[in-house]
């Protein structure tokens, strides 16, 4: 798993870029994003499939802003990025949240 970061000048946003690596994935058929922006159940990101079998996702964040994520596979199995900036504890469940700084 990586998350790469993209300041941009011109804007307050950073383009943060998600992967989930094809092992770490346990070969999943679909990924999804989901987190503090994107209200969670509400709106998660469809993260788009390599020949790989690697996901990835780009999204733009307001920076100087932390948000909590994780990710979706195949709809029933959540797992978190291992290359996040913390992890606090979820308000909903006894697990984890990957936390992400920008």
């Amino acid at each position: 798993m990586s998350i790469k970061k993209q300041y941009l000048k011109s804007k307050p946003v950073c383009k943060v870029t998600f992967r989930i690596n094809a092992e770490e994935a346990e070969n999943a058929a679909e990924a999804k994003l989901v987190g503090d922006f994107t209200q969670w159940d509400k709106e998660p990101i469809e993260m788009k499939r390599l020949k790989s079998g690697d996901f990835t996702s780009t999204v733009n964040l307001e920076k100087d802003h932390e948000y909590h994520f994780r990710y979706l596979l195949d709809g029933k199995t959540w797992a978190n990025d291992w290359a996040a900036d913390d992890y606090q504890p979820s308000p909903i469940s006894l697990e984890d949240n990957s936390v992400v700084r920008v």
